[in-house]
């Protein structure tokens, strides 16, 4: 079901729903400061299957969401310097880092690397989701090989009946993907270039390079 959450009453309505789904180890579609994700409980693996399966298997891990700063520190072993500096510089927003994740962590993302991908997105939809579930596999709401949804009407175009709450908030803010920061290295490398820049980032953290792999 679709809830426009650009009228109040339909916006708790679809919250409320969206938080039930997750719960229930369903999909959900919500916005983003980028592109509209879909997404699930980081910690039900069927759940997780269930997103790769409707966006049409993929070989990629899920980053995780999350609607607190506090919450990353709950998956992880330890955090870099650079790590902190840069969250503190740029989260909620559109920066996703790559960091080691804590082997204590109870969940199946598709990766036994001891590395995820993890965002706070800039969206009050979104937040105030993530922070009724937790941490939640979203990727975005999209088949593999087709545009990535600006809409949640878009993303229903697409993965139909696969997801439960559909959460409209209007077109997607910025279109640009969030840039990515792997610090799980001696040197903060950043991989993919999006919305927030190289110089950017280095105002924060000098040090960083971009990588060289195309």
């Amino acid at each position: 079901m679709l809830y426009d959450c650009r009228s109040l009453a339909d916006r708790d309505r679809g919250i409320a729903a969206a938080i039930e789904a997750v719960r229930n180890g369903e999909l959900v579609v919500l916005p983003t400061d980028t592109v509209y994700g879909v997404g699930a409980d980081a910690f039900t693996p069927y759940a997780v299957k269930a997103l790769v399966d409707a966006k049409g298997g993929t070989q990629a891990s899920p980053p995780v969401l999350i609607g607190s700063r506090h919450t990353l520190d709950g998956l992880v072993y330890t955090l870099p310097q650079a790590a902190r500096d840069l969250v503190e510089a740029f989260w909620p927003g559109a920066l996703t880092i790559l960091v080691k994740h804590s082997a204590s962590l109870r969940w199946d993302l598709g990766d036994d690397s001891g590395v995820v991908a993890v965002r706070m997105p800039l969206h009050p939809v979104a937040l105030e989701v993530l922070r009724e579930t937790g941490p939640m596999a979203v990727a975005s709401a999209n088949k593999i090989g087709r545009p990535a949804a600006q809409t949640a009407d878009e993303a229903r175009e697409q993965l139909a009946y696969s997801v439960r709450a559909y959460l409209e908030a209007g077109p997607a803010v910025d279109p640009l993907p969030s840039t990515i920061v792997d610090l799980t290295g001696d040197v903060p490398t950043m991989v993919r270039e999006g919305a927030i820049d190289l110089a950017r980032l280095r105002d924060v953290v000098p040090e960083l390079v971009e990588s060289r792999v195309a």
